[in-house]
């Protein structure tokens, strides 16, 4: 997968588990960005990416991510 595709993908998984469809991520996107990306959904996002890509994050992993750009390096590394 390329970082289009990974992006397009994260993207309908934020738009399903934060109910919002006018969400529209880029690889700088941050939780500031998104208004209902909060601690809580943060869980919910990880899950969520985690089924999807068939893949487990490291709780190191997560805390190092920025943006979601570095949450797709984390995702093509696998």
């Amino acid at each position: 997968m390329n970082n289009d595709e990974i992006l397009q993908k994260l993207t309908g998984i934020f738009r399903e588990e934060l109910d919002n469809n006018e969400i529209s991520l880029t690889a700088e996107s941050t939780a500031e960005d998104v208004e209902e990306w909060d601690s809580l959904s943060h869980i919910q996002l990880i899950v969520a990416v985690e089924k999807a890509f068939g893949i487990r994050f490291t709780s190191s992993e997560i805390q190092s991510w920025n943006n979601v750009g570095e949450m797709m390096d984390s995702i093509n590394s696998k």
